[in-house]
């Protein structure tokens, strides 16, 4: 079954109301075994075009990825990268900020970890955390040191937003292709999700009273989404909507999504003047003689 990514993009402009989007799809797949065979077909389309963004050395890849807990953020960056090269990719998960990153304008510390040219980089959670999780408990922007003639609620929002688009033109333009994926997990599927873990001995560290106190608040979290992604998907750096109920389905298009970006790049590896193919004939003959 073809994958139409667009069917998933959230295009520029577009006013986002998560529920009209369904967290469960007909599969892309009829058993486990073409599941794992799609998928490898994906992960080997992606390999090959991870040593052409390399070779190229002119674009680098953003991967972000934001969900609400069990959500799947892990399981896709494992399964949907297993075949990368490791050296050419690197994966940061963001989490509480130390006192040290509280201390620096908020898109500081993500901007430390932004790949290079030629490379991939993946965020576990992102930036975009000061527009969701601190926009669902502002008291969090109290810990931030922000002068309180700035924290005006009606408009610290879009001035975030507009900086989260500022600093995304500025990376495309200089060469960095940036994905977003918002894994859309229903509410009942995440209530499942957290009592295996609870049931499960080697899952019971994944979970916390934390992580169950956050679902009071399921309906503030699913307007801050609501907001974020339409304010900031846009066409250069899209949000994509994962139907995250079924786990495999959304390995399936985050993948297919990956690997369309990278092939859109048209990159290729680079071509060899007249001097190189002469080194390479007479290294040729240097390596025959010994």
């Amino acid at each position: 079954m073809k994958i139409n990514v667009k069917d998933f993009k959230v295009l520029e402009g577009q006013d986002v109301q998560l529920k009209k989007f369904s967290t469960s799809i007909k599969p892309f797949y009829k058993s486990k075994d073409q599941y794992q065979e799609v998928l490898w077909q994906h992960i080997e389309e992606l390999k090959k075009m991870q040593n052409i963004l390399y070779a190229d050395d002119r674009y680098a890849l953003l991967l972000i990825f934001q969900a609400m807990d069990a959500a799947g953020k892990d399981g896709a960056i494992k399964h949907v990268m297993s075949g990368v090269n490791p050296q050419g990719c690197q994966v940061f998960s963001f989490k509480h900020p130390s006192p040290e990153e509280l201390d620096h304008d908020f898109l500081w510390r993500t901007t430390r970890d932004l790949p290079q040219r030629g490379k991939i980089g993946i965020f576990n959670r992102s930036y975009y955390e000061e527009v969701l999780i601190v926009r669902v408990h502002p008291q969090i922007l109290q810990g931030e040191q922000i002068p309180k003639s700035l924290l005006s609620p009606k408009t610290i929002w879009e001035e975030r937003y507009r900086s989260i688009k500022d600093l995304e033109k500025h990376l495309y333009c200089n060469g960095t292709r940036i994905i977003k994926f918002y894994l859309h997990l229903s509410k009942e599927e995440q209530r499942r999700r957290f009592l295996r873990r609870i049931d499960d001995p080697s899952k019971n560290w994944k979970i916390s009273p934390a992580d169950i106190e956050e679902r009071k608040y399921w309906k503030d979290y699913m307007k801050a989404y609501e907001a974020c992604l339409s304010a900031t998907s846009t066409t250069n750096s899209p949000w994509y909507i994962v139907p995250a109920d079924d786990k495999d389905n959304a390995h399936l298009i985050i993948s297919q999504v990956v690997v369309d970006t990278l092939k859109s790049l048209k990159m290729s590896y680079p071509p060899m003047d007249v001097k190189h193919q002469k080194e390479l004939l007479q290294m040729r003959k240097m390596l025959k003689g010994n």
